[in-house]
Order: C-alpha cells, then sequence, then structure tokens
C-alpha cells in the first residue's frame, strides 16, 4: 500500500507480545541508527488527514481509508497525551474511515472520547491475533467494544490460529493474515493461512492472503522468499483472498450531512496492483513507484 494511506501521528512503540519479536519498526529504525522504542510525536505528519493544496482543498479526499499509527500503537500508554488531539482530527474529517490496527485492546475503553457514544462511523478497529493465545485475549475484548467497525489481522501469522466461533459474532468484517519478514523471521504454513479462509469464506467475511513472508511452508516444504514484491505475489497467486460483504462507511460532512456514494473517492488502480495480494485491502494507486522494486 502507499504511503498515502498511512498516518503516523507518533512514531516508535514498546514491543509487548511474541508478534513483536521481529518488529518492522524497530528493523528499519535500526538501520537508520535509530532506537525504535523512543516515542515520539512527529512534527509534520502529525496534521496529516487536514492537510490540504493550493486550491485548499484536502488532500485526502472525502471516503479514503487512512491506516493510522503503521509505526507504532495507537493506543500506546506513551502516547496518551497526544491521543484527544489525534481523536480531534479524526472527529474534523468524519468523511474519512481510519483504520486503527493495536495489540492493546484492554486499553482502548479508557482512551475513548467522551462524545463516543456507540461508535464514530469513519473508525475502523483491528486487533493483532498471532497466536491463538492472542486471539483469544483479544479478540473477546474487541467483540466487547463499542465500535461500529471491526477485524482480524492474524499478522505475523505464527501458528494456526482458529476464530470460527468469534466470527459466528456477526461483529468481524474483515480478516488478514500474512507471514513474518527480516531478520529470524518465523514460519508461516500455508495450511494455517488455508484454514482462517475456509473460517471467512464461510461466513461470507472478506479474507486478505496479504504476503507469504521470508519463512513459507507448503506441502511440508520450507521456502525462502526474501523479496517483499515477490511474496506479495505468490500470496496473490494462490488465489486465496476472498471478497465478501462489502463493508460500508456511513461518512458525512463538516455539517453532518450523510455524503452519497457517488460523492466519494474512488480509488485508481495501476496495472500493478492486477496482481497485488493487498489490492482488496486497499485505499488505491498513488504511482508512488514503491511497487516497481
Amino acid at each position: 500500500m502507499a504511503m498515502h494511506s498511512n498516518w503516523n501521528p507518533w512514531h516508535g512503540c514498546i514491543k509487548c507480545s511474541e508478534g513483536c519479536q521481529n518488529c518492522y519498526v524497530y528493523y528499519s529504525d535500526r538501520l537508520r541508527g535509530k532506537n525504535a522504542a523512543e516515542i515520539y510525536k512527529t512534527k509534520t505528519g502529525f496534521k496529516y488527514p487536514l492537510s490540504r493544496d493550493r486550491k485548499k482543498q484536502y488532500k485526502i479526499q472525502s471516503g479514503e481509508m487512512l491506516s493510522v499509527c503503521m509505526t507504532s500503537d495507537f493506543f500506546l500508554e506513551e502516547a496518551d497525551e497526544w491521543r484527544d488531539e489525534a481523536w480531534n482530527i479524526m472527529r474534523e474529517r468524519c468523511d474519512v474511515v481510519f483504520l486503527l490496527l493495536t495489540k492493546r485492546p484492554e486499553r482502548i475503553r479508557k482512551c475513548l472520547p467522551e462524545d463516543w457514544g456507540d461508535g464514530w462511523d469513519n473508525i475502523f478497529l483491528n486487533v493483532t491475533c498471532e497466536t491463538q493465545r492472542r486471539a483469544d485475549e483479544r479478540i473477546p475484548l474487541l467483540l466487547e467494544l463499542p465500535f461500529k467497525h471491526k477485524g482480524v489481522y492474524c499478522a505475523p501469522l505464527l501458528e494456526a490460529v482458529t476464530i470460527g466461533k468469534y466470527l459466528d459474532s456477526g461483529q468481524i468484517e474483515q480478516v488478514a493474515c500474512g507471514g513474518e519478514n527480516y531478520g529470524g523471521a518465523r514460519p508461516c504454513d500455508f495450511d494455517w493461512v488455508k484454514a482462517l479462509r475456509e473460517e471467512c469464506t464461510s461466513r461470507d467475511i472478506t479474507f486478505c492472503f496479504m504476503e507469504t513472508g521470508t519463512t513459507f511452508i507448503k506441502d511440508g516444504r520450507e521456502y525462502k522468499i526474501e523479496s517483499k514484491r515477490l511474496q506479495n505475489l505468490q500470496a496473490f497467486r494462490s488465489g486465496l483472498s476472498y471478497q465478501g460483504r462489502k463493508l460500508h462507511f456511513a461518512l458525512r460532512d463538516s455539517s453532518g450531512n450523510l455524503i452519497p456514494e457517488k460523492d466519494l473517492y474512488t480509488p485508481h488502480w495501476s496495472k500493478k496492483c492486477d496482481t497485488c495480494s493487498f489490492k482488496i485491502l486497499c485505499n488505491g494507486c498513488f504511482d508512488c513507484g514503491a511497487c516497481s522494486g
């Protein structure tokens, strides 16, 4: 997905579970001589959803989706002092969908704004479930929280994970999974992916197999796939991604009026998007060239 689809109001994180062991943020920061455990509010990026072009129009259009805190965790304790300001931005941009992905659902309820009610229509909450233990810890909390849109990311998928009983709640709209990358990447088994997919398709829930990861097992044989592009392509070629019931976000303009579907952003796709495993989740192509390697 293009960087245009990400909003990182703060950077850095504290590792909290198995899936954090080979964190890509720690990896990329280490390459730059930085320590990802040092958490800071981003200077130029914090108000990104409010940025405008020369014509005074928002750069992020109505109907786009922004993935929030992809280099941190939105509910990180160390970010408590900045979160209200971030909520204010999401409240102001009630015409944009904000995808929150967290490993800390136990902190969410006390971090919600006072006017939250039963949830905002433009917020899509996802929890990470890399193992069965984390699925059984986090998904029940997810189901109890007042959010109108909920999803699950089994990434990095470190073992067989079954979530069918949680999908039966009817609350989870989307499931994504993928293998692990970078130094020490642990294996992802194709059989685990297929089992998750079956749980989703039998309930008409969207499923995305994002990437194989560096160490991929298929039919008992281990493959090393170093190229991220090839991991993505192999996931696409598996044909496992499945478009279930379409997500519908009731987005509103600054006056609180519902925005008609025809007036919302329509994704643009390049030719390379046709073989991209992320397409089912993606905000569209912004011709940034990031996938050309």
